[in-house]
């Protein structure tokens, strides 16, 4: 395994798209911000070689010294560097229907493995109605190199399926593990085939507002015997992606660009941070791509008509936002500053990361801005790009309306809803969604959004146009 860092951290810009102008008395101010991350991870796809680590004081933890092992590989104690990693898996017993479905978790985990830097602190867990360490043990991660991921791949074999499923329990048992790591960047990837049908779904959702922000997670559903909604729900409160492989034997390709994606990230903890003037207010502030996720209620105040919204872990990536924010109604002739937007870092960074040292609190800033004018045209254009991400997010509650309504039987509202969907996929031009709708619905007119439901639909159709119905496509530009 080539060892390869990152040789800068993250240059961000922040772009802002808007009508600014409302008519006389109007109060609503809509804006995309888009918000782009250069330089700090690999570039065209290719990894930047590592420069020579910056020697680091003497302490028996240091990683590069002759150390005690146990038979694992892994040191004793606390782990340091850039990002930590751990892998949950699922071995409860239905993951033994078919017996492949096992063999190929097994597959892909080794797979995964294989793509951890060297220098990533990293475990496995096996889960099932309890959690457990299987790499490397004793409450603590394994520092990646050829021996450890070595061994790591050696523990999977004795991976078998037998049990229930208690999610909470894997997430809890990933978040000790993670919090053993002196690492800014901290991810989960978590596989599972079936419900959580071993705990309430209290104890799941306690388990995910207790990991929420202490690191984020990825979630895989295999097969088609698990919930959507408790995948999607996972991944939405972690800041992660949620993904169906309905079939295994694609698991570990699915695996390989999960983990390479999280070992992309540079900077983890960046805010989303809002300010309005007196007199207005955030209506709403939602993250419209690559995928709808609404932040509005994860507000945290931040002084004096600021809050922050989490945007979890960044690499060499650009996503955009859709803000909403309320102005004191005005006249002709008056403009105002609607809201400063900007890329916030905590100020203790719990990773002690020394290349974020130098960098300021703010890492960009943009403005959004408000002018009342008489003139009519002006004022009711609607700018192009919070046109299309308004319909996306029309798109993304479509389908899921549509489908919800399917499964409780109302034909004439999935009917209406779903083909308001194919309507919406078509005029966006999202073609991949309009090919997973085409799987569920017979198109009759594709710029009415006349549709018919189609009388036979494969579980892993639906549930895989369920699963990626809030991915969008960006604005054609």
């Amino acid at each position: 395994m080539a060892n390869f860092a990152k040789s800068t951290v993250p240059r961000f810009s922040v772009e802002v798209y808007q009508n600014e102008y409302l008519p006389e008395g109007g109060r609503e101010v809509n804006a995309i911000v888009t918000v782009t991350s250069t330089g700090g991870g690999t570039t065209g796809g290719m990894p930047i070689p590592a420069a020579p680590a910056t020697p680091a004081p003497a302490d028996p933890r240091d990683l590069g010294g002759a150390q005690p092992r146990d038979q694992s590989g892994a040191p004793p104690g606390d782990q340091s560097g850039g990002a930590a990693v751990v892998i949950m898996v699922d071995c409860s017993g239905s993951m033994d229907y078919p017996p492949e479905k096992m063999r190929n978790a097994r597959d892909a985990t080794a797979a995964a493995i294989d793509a951890i830097r060297d220098g990533v602190a990293f475990a496995v867990v096996a889960g099932t109605h309890k959690a457990e360490e299987i790499f490397p043990g004793g409450g603590r991660l394994a520092t990646a190199d050829p021996v450890t991921r070595a061994r790591a791949k050696d523990a999977l074999r004795g991976l078998s399926a037998d049990g229930g499923t208690a999610i909470g329990t894997w997430l809890r048992l990933a978040d000790r593990l993670l919090a053993s790591a002196d690492a800014p960047i901290r991810h989960g990837i978590l596989l599972t085939d079936g419900r959580n049908e071993h705990e309430e779904p209290g104890e799941l959702r306690a388990a995910l507002d207790a990991c929420a922000g202490r690191f984020t997670c990825d979630a895989r559903g295999v097969g088609t015997d698990w919930e959507v909604k408790e995948v999607t729900g996972i991944a939405s409160a972690l800041l992660g992606t949620a993904d169906i492989v309905a079939d295994p034997s694609h698991l570990a390709a699915d695996f390989t660009r999960m983990m390479d994606a999280a070992m992309g990230k540079e900077i983890a903890d960046v805010s989303l941070r809002v300010w309005t003037p007196v007199g207005a207010e955030v209506a709403f502030v939602k993250q419209v791509a690559p995928a709808v996720e609404d932040l509005t209620d994860r507000r945290a105040e931040a002084g004096a008509r600021a809050g922050d919204y989490p945007t979890g872990s960044w690499g060499d990536e650009s996503r955009d936002y859709h803000l909403c924010v309320r102005v004191p109604a005005a006249g002709v002739g008056q403009e105002m500053l609607a809201a400063r937007v900007s890329l916030v870092l905590p100020q203790h960074d719990p990773g002690h990361d020394p290349r974020h040292a130098a960098l300021p609190a703010t890492l960009a800033q943009g403005l959004v801005r408000a002018v009342w004018t008489e003139d009519m045209a002006a004022s009711t254009a609607m700018n192009p790009q919070v046109a299309h991400y308004t319909g996306q997010a029309e798109l993304a509650q479509a389908i899921q309306q549509g489908l919800d309504a399917r499964k409780a039987g109302d034909t004439d509202g999935a009917t209406a809803k779903l083909g308001r969907a194919v309507q919406l996929a078509n005029a966006s031009g999202n073609e991949d969604t309009a090919k997973l709708l085409a799987k569920v619905v017979d198109v009759v007119d594709v710029a009415t959004g006349t549709v018919r439901l189609k009388a036979k639909v494969a579980e892993a159709d639906e549930m895989t146009l369920e699963t990626r119905s809030t991915k969008t496509v960006r604005v054609k530009r």
